[in-house]
């Protein structure tokens, strides 16, 4: 076991699949001698090779198809593009192409790409480099969306999208590449659709995912000194997600909370509190919170843009009111 960052988690999980498997090659801008804008590939070319890493136009449309193509030939794919802001460029290819032409076919072709993407705000970036888009991939059938929130986590289920035939959409907030957890060296694959209960309580279920995970935590850090006993749930995978567990904690503590970064309206906080309606509505002792960033364009100016963003005293907050 040793304490590594999730920047440095992601770069084992490309290093040790690039070896095990000659088939995964990797793609993007600046990802070979610039070694990545947030060094997630770091070391890649120099053990690699260009025919294996290999720095890409300034296309993210290109990138995709690219991807669609190559893993159609065989191959498996992880391309990264630079920010999640940027996929917006790519949408005809990631959701008309590469999450369509597996069902399209009849199964006949494997699509196993990887597409890494940044994001989340926070960073000061301004309303086009803030996004959090996971709700418009969760929407699309044939795509698999991972947001994994701790440096293990994002090791081994990178891991697990490299491996899996099906395209995924693998999320990573640029706030937590500096964020240090404890990972086992001999670490397998995780499981996709699979969430884990990160704090065990009997008052309330916290859901969360990504960065938002970390707040959630820290509120029920918070709640646990007002003898608030707050159970903590980390989806980890957005789609397929993981009802079971969620319903269970409910069906436990009959209340629910959704934290999430994307804006409130139809995004995953709602998705999963209609669920909670739907599987386990005569165990709730009262209506679900949706914790979510505010429903504007992502403010500048740092002041705002904080404001915007979901903190631990909005899920204490939240909890408060449930409970009052």
């Amino acid at each position: 076991m040793s304490e590594i960052s999730y920047r440095d988690a992601l770069n084992q999980a490309l290093h040790e699949e690039m070896a095990r498997d000659e088939s995964v090659i990797v793609f993007g801008e600046d990802v070979a001698l610039y070694e990545g804008s947030f060094k997630v590939t770091k070391g890649l070319l120099k053990k690699f090779g260009e025919k294996r890493v290999i720095d890409t136009p300034i296309s993210e449309a290109a990138i995709v198809g690219m991807a669609t193509g190559a893993a159609m030939g065989g191959l498996r794919p992880v391309p990264e593009l630079m920010t999640v802001n940027f996929a917006l460029v790519a949408l005809d290819q990631i959701l008309n192409h590469l999450a369509l032409m597996r069902y399209m076919f009849g199964g006949q072709v494997k699509l196993p790409v990887t597409i890494r993407m940044p994001g989340g705000g926070g960073h000061q970036l301004g309303s086009q480099h803030s996004h959090s888009l996971e709700a418009l991939f969760v929407q699309m059938p044939g795509l698999v969306v991972v947001y994994p929130a701790t440096p293990a986590d994002a090791k081994a289920l990178l891991k697990a999208s490299i491996r899996d035939d099906n395209p995924v959409i693998f999320l990573e907030h640029e706030g937590l590449y500096n964020t240090v957890g404890e990972v086992p060296e001999d670490l397998e694959p995780g499981v996709l659709g699979e969430a884990k209960v990160l704090r065990e309580g009997a008052d309330v279920t916290i859901v969360a995912y990504g960065a938002m995970t970390y707040a959630a935590i820290e509120a029920a850090e918070i709640l646990a000194k007002e003898n608030i006993r707050a159970e903590v749930v980390d989806l980890r995978t957005l789609r397929p997600w993981d009802e079971a567990t969620v319903m269970t904690s409910v069906a436990k503590t009959h209340r629910a909370v959704v934290v999430e970064e994307s804006p409130p309206m139809c995004g995953i906080g709602a998705e999963i509190a209609v669920n909670i309606y739907e599987n386990v509505f005569d165990a709730l002792d009262g209506p679900v919170a949706r914790v979510s960033r505010a429903d504007v364009p992502m403010p500048y100016a740092k002041n705002l843009e904080q404001s915007c963003i979901p903190r631990a005293e909005d899920v204490v907050r939240a909890v408060r009111q449930m409970l009052a």
